[in-house]
């Protein structure tokens, strides 16, 4: 198994994994109608900051604009610039705003075009663990927001979908390659590596937990969710074993467990971090920290 992280190189991510919104889309659609609990992730997580109604609102990686009207519907007076590193998603975004304070961009999250302190709150939802250089972005988006500004960013647990991770390794067994570790995509940023990222730059984070699980009655919609995430997962593959391999090894062993228990059971552990230097959930604290000291 490599150790490098291809889940990371930009010409995959743009080229590949996230040139339209195609696997997002079976994603997203496979969280809604197999998840239990059923709860609206993304209001969810714009529901973490209390909004006051005018912020002006970076979405860094924003996809096609998944949390567009969202934001627009919590900022009436404010503003919300969507922007990805994909032209495509980018173009998607474009299509999901509206009015005259609305802007979709193509942009990189390590060097973000804007001038310092421009913004009230920035979004990053399941996109920094995608950043080669996540500490660059963390330092620019710590940059272009206001004193007072909060990050929004959403993350995996570290183990989340035990499940998959397991039948991955027995699958690589049955084809000649044991003790294969897999490592997850998502593990430069989760939500308990990322909270320790996020300390080391903003003054106070909050971390908000979402468990749940997916519940398969079939075998069908488990191997479109896998196979939406092929540019991700491939390159991870023992050299010598092709995708088509893998999932056909993939299939047998879910059908069985499927025809065994009634269900595929998978955990799923998602959430959101909030940081910031003197606003949202820590503006009272920071402010009688400060005045105690300045005391």
């Amino acid at each position: 198994m490599n150790n490098c992280n291809p889940g990371t190189d930009p010409d995959i991510l743009t080229s590949q994994a996230y040139s339209n919104d195609e696997n997002l889309v079976i994603r997203y659609r496979t969280h809604e109608l197999y998840s239990r609990p059923k709860v609206d992730f993304a209001q969810w997580v714009v529901d973490t900051l209390h909004w006051r109604g005018d912020e002006i609102v970076l979405d860094v990686g924003s996809g096609p604009g998944s949390y567009a009207k969202l934001v627009q519907d919590r900022t009436p007076q404010g503003a919300y610039v969507a922007g990805d590193l994909s032209l495509g998603m980018a173009r998607k975004a474009r299509e999901q705003v509206d009015g005259l304070h609305t802007h979709a961009l193509n942009l990189d999250a390590q060097q973000l075009p804007f001038p310092d302190a421009s913004f009230d709150v920035v979004l990053a939802n399941h996109v920094l663990h995608h950043v080669p250089d996540i500490d660059r972005a963390l330092a620019e988006i710590h940059r272009v927001l206001r004193p007072d500004g909060c990050l929004i960013a959403t993350a995996n647990g570290q183990n989340t979908m035990p499940e998959f991770e397991t039948l991955s390794r027995r699958a690589c067994t049955l084809l000649g390659f044991p003790r294969q570790e897999f490592l997850a995509p998502h593990r430069h940023f989760t939500l308990e590596n990322g909270t320790l990222r996020l300390a080391r730059v903003f003054r106070a984070v909050a971390r908000y937990d979402l468990p749940g699980a997916f519940y398969f009655p079939a075998v069908e919609p488990v191997l479109d969710y896998l196979n939406s995430l092929r540019a991700i997962r491939a390159p991870y593959l023992p050299a010598g074993v092709s995708w088509d391999d893998f999932m056909e090894v993939m299939e047998k062993q879910i059908t069985r467990l499927i025809r065994h228990f009634g269900e595929l059971q998978v955990q799923k552990l998602a959430g959101t971090l909030v940081a910031t230097d003197g606003g949202g959930f820590a503006a009272e604290y920071l402010r009688r920290f400060d005045n105690h000291h300045a005391g």
